[in-house]
């Protein structure tokens, strides 16, 4: 069981997954303090000067931070946005890759013969031995 989980650990993939979700957690950060710091505090202006981390609804004894709610999908829309290029940039590149591959993989192909050819050289190589008895 440990030489099981000791192989499944050393793949790489396990290791691009924990690298990404480290870079990912920061990444996290970064974007949370532009919300939080920059963007929100500029909607607000445009906004009159509304702060959305006070915007909240007090029901009974309860109170709902919808502000901080909206502030999150903020958040999120701009980290989803970030994601989307990445992919769609890895994915171009990964094309560009495989249509280098298969031209290469064109060029090294020999086209096939066609059955008339293959008749025609087969009578070619008849001839010539016919000619090499002949003399």
């Amino acid at each position: 069981m440990i030489k099981e989980f000791k192989e499944f650990v050393s793949k790489g993939n396990v290791i691009d997954l924990a690298v990404g979700v480290i870079i990912g957690g920061a990444f996290g950060k970064i974007v949370s303090s532009l919300v939080d710091n920059i963007l929100m505090p500029l909607i607000g202006l445009l906004l009159g000067g509304i702060n959305f981390s006070d915007l909240s609804v007090k029901i009974n004894d309860t109170v709902l931070n919808y502000g901080l709610f909206i502030q999150n999908v903020v958040d999120f829309l701009i980290i989803a946005l970030c994601v989307f290029f990445i992919v769609k940039a890895v994915n171009k590149l990964t094309n560009l890759t495989k249509k280098k591959e298969k031209e290469e993989a064109k060029k090294e192909e020999k086209p096939a013969k066609s059955s008339e050819v293959l008749l025609l050289e087969e009578i070619r190589d008849l001839l010539k031995k016919s000619n090499k008895k002949e003399k």
